[in-house]
């Protein structure tokens, strides 16, 4: 019998010792998200619509330092313009939010890819949504 409690007495140090330093390192066993499980830091490209243009380019280069540069280029007029700074993750890890004069962007991280979301954090709809994928290089 005293074997039976010193053995359950073991298994719940064990138990806490464990949960203790996951609650200091902030990681949990088993969770996966996009921060944790993909190899996100890059660079990014793709072409989104533009009302006033035939599209826009957009380079997107993210770091592991939670640092960003973000480009737009324009097409059929002379205009390009570069923001940096930090980004920061959502709750979720899964995405990535930069603050833009005041006006946050959402990048939905994921394999390969970052999806544009609106300026709420949701998915873009209707026939033009594939068009805000940036593709990894």
């Amino acid at each position: 019998m005293k074997r039976k409690v010193f053995i359950f007495a073991l298994i719940v140090i064990l138990v806490i010792t464990g949960l203790s330093a996951c609650s200091k390192t902030g990681k949990t066993a088993g969770v996966q998200n996009p921060k944790t499980s993909l190899d996100w830091a890059g660079v990014y490209t793709g072409t989104i619509p533009a009302a006033d243009v035939s599209g826009i380019n957009v380079r997107m280069q993210i770091n592991k330092n939670n640092t960003y540069e973000l480009t737009y280029e324009y097409l059929d007029k002379p205009n390009t313009f570069t923001f940096n700074g930090a980004f920061k993750w959502d709750d979720t890890s899964s995405v990535i939010i930069i603050d833009i004069a005041d006006a946050p962007s959402f990048y939905k991280v994921a394999e390969n890819k970052l999806i544009q979301l609106d300026m709420k954090g949701n998915p873009i709809t209707g026939d033009l949504a594939d068009n805000y994928v940036l593709m990894k290089e």
